[in-house]
């Protein structure tokens, strides 16, 4: 089975003595893992970075067996950020998520749009707020709609924190993301609660109970804002 599009690299391990095994997240295909033959060669591992786009060929006997993958680079993402800790982690985090939570070889168009929007508004400086809001959208499109805007009421602190209940879950959410109304001024505190939010939201609904291992790199980006 032949097939080509464009897709973002979620993760790569050393397979064999030349080679990779990655999964990327691809425009019409959804996530698909292959193995790149070169893969550790300095010309390709160089661009083999995750978070960065690429254009692949995959060829496989049948959709039920590992394919392999030749790659090309279309866009670097992630050397623009090898010296912004914070980006690099946000990047890394977004990947290790979508690794964990994409089911295989199923399109998610919505989520693959957000992302390139997400990656292509990195360098605003309320580009934290925007990843925060990626994981609400994620969130919704993965089946699981938080409907924040059914606990709005008549305060207008968009700095404050609200304690709300989900499903039988207790969580504590900053009223901006409830009224949907970005602070002129955010605080590590408001980023810290919203992260600690969706954090335990991810948790509840997908890693608990699918005994996923929640990603290290997310508790790292979660851990900047302290």
């Amino acid at each position: 089975m032949n097939w080509e599009d464009e897709c973002y690299l979620l993760s790569k391990k050393k397979f064999k003595e030349n080679a990779n095994i990655i999964n990327v997240f691809t425009l019409n295909k959804g996530k698909v893992g292959g193995i790149v033959y070169g893969g550790s060669s300095r010309k390709i591992r160089n661009y083999l970075q995750i978070s960065n786009k690429l254009f692949v060929f995959n060829n496989s006997k049948n959709e039920n067996k590992i394919g392999y993958f030749k790659t090309e680079l279309i866009k670097a993402v992630s050397p623009n950020y090898f010296n912004d800790k914070e980006k690099t982690s946000a990047l890394i985090s977004l990947c290790s998520l979508l690794n964990s939570l994409l089911p295989e070889s199923q399109p998610y168009k919505n989520i693959y749009k957000s992302f390139e929007k997400f990656i292509n508004t990195l360098n605003l400086d309320n580009w934290i707020v925007l990843y925060i809001f990626f994981e609400i959208n994620l969130i919704k499109e993965l089946g699981y709609d938080v409907n924040l805007k059914s606990f709005n009421d008549s305060t207008n602190d968009i700095y404050s924190l609200k304690k709300i209940k989900i499903d039988g879950y207790n969580y504590e959410v900053p009223n901006f993301l409830i009224k949907q109304n970005i602070p002129s001024e955010i605080t590590k505190l408001l980023i810290k609660k919203s992260l600690i939010f969706t954090r335990n939201v991810l948790l509840n609904k997908f890693f608990i109970p699918n005994n996923l291992i929640f990603p290290k790199s997310r508790v790292i980006l979660e851990n900047y804002f302290n």
